[in-house]
């Protein structure tokens, strides 16, 4: 697991775009132009993936499911019979928390969103997502715990082993379809929803998306999005992940 983590690390940016930069350094004397191609490739990848306009515009490709209307959320229990809540991994050891791990702010995003569809429909609720770190609590244990908690929402089921979005579907689908449930409202980000669905669908399940966390609109940044950000970097190398497994799914499985 370590190794897969530092390969993709490596291969994806920003990481691919700083050994761009490190090997224009390299080769400055000897190979000039080569130098040159790759310190543009670096900085301009860095630039681009830096600026809220492209996580805007990357977003609005990707964000293909619209939002459910608050209107639509008391009548939920006639299109589906189970709310599923897909993990975002955990932050670990807090110490505002007693140096308990906690979820993350996007998977309490998901999670604050699913317990308003939760007590407006009455479904019961699936918290979905394995070990991080290969160490216990899961992430569905973290977030169940924190549902209860926090936003006084009851999970009825875990799925404590899975590591993707696959694997969320499929152990869904063992836990759930015993039950005689196969119709799910799937809660993630927006901009995760499309590779959610289709994982979903291909594990047997009809899927009632509710995305959260839309990035492909207008946030009204300065100057139109066209100043470099901090966040923008992150929001970035998601987006890109996200297009990359999109299309991987569909290759792969």
């Amino acid at each position: 697991m370590p190794f897969r983590y530092l390969i993709k690390q490596m291969i994806m940016p920003p990481g691919i775009l700083l050994l761009l930069l490190i090997v224009a350094w390299w080769l400055r004397r000897s190979w000039p132009r080569l130098s040159t191609l790759c310190f543009v490739l670096g900085l301009g990848g860095l630039w681009v993936m830096s600026l809220p306009i492209v996580v805007e515009q990357a977003a609005y490709r990707l964000e293909s499911e619209p939002a459910l209307a608050t209107s639509q959320w008391a009548g939920l229990s006639q299109h589906a019979d189970a709310i599923v809540i897909l993990g975002s991994g955990r932050e670990r050891g807090d110490p505002a928390w007693d140096s308990q791990d906690q979820p993350t702010g996007v998977a309490m995003e998901r999670m604050r969103y699913a317990a308003q569809l939760a007590k407006a429909s009455g479904l019961p609720v699936l918290t979905s997502g394995g070990l991080h770190y290969d160490t216990p609590p899961s992430e569905a244990q973290l977030m169940a715990d924190a549902l209860q908690r926090d936003l006084g929402v009851t999970v009825r089921w875990k799925e404590e082993r899975s590591r993707t979005t696959w694997e969320n579907a499929q152990m869904s689908a063992e836990l759930l379809q015993p039950l005689g449930i196969k119709r799910v409202v799937v809660v993630t980000q927006a901009w995760h929803m499309q590779r959610s669905r289709w994982s979903f669908e291909q594990a047997g399940f009809e899927v009632v998306p509710a995305p959260v966390g839309f990035l492909g609109r207008d946030h009204a940044r300065p100057f139109g999005g066209w100043l470099p950000e901090g966040k923008s970097m992150w929001q970035s190398g998601q987006l890109l992940n996200e297009a990359v497994g999109l299309l991987g799914y569909k290759l792969f499985y």
